[in-house]
């Protein structure tokens, strides 16, 4: 299960993320995303409350990434996750 609070802000729209990011809830996330997007301003996902990532959620984070999303984490794994999306699929500099 996955739960997305979205924080819509005059700067930014933030999507925080808690539960797991894998099965039917990656396209919640996308969908999710398509709509924050709309808006013209950045999109900031918030992973602090993510425990899993299935291979599918991984590949969407790094679509976001590679769009413009800023991916925020917290702890070691999730950490470890966005540093090897930044290396393997962001361009040089990251998000």
């Amino acid at each position: 299960m996955l739960r997305i609070t979205v924080d819509d802000r005059s700067d930014q729209v933030s999507l925080r993320l808690e539960g797991d990011l894998s099965g039917p809830w990656v396209s919640e996330l996308e969908d999710s995303w398509r709509v924050a997007r709309l808006s013209d301003r950045m999109v900031r996902v918030d992973l602090a409350g993510v425990q899993y990532v299935d291979r599918a959620g991984k590949y969407l984070l790094a679509l976001l990434g590679i769009n413009g999303a800023v991916l925020v984490g917290a702890g070691a794994e999730m950490t470890d996750l966005l540093q090897t999306i930044t290396n393997n699929w962001l361009p040089r500099g990251g998000r």
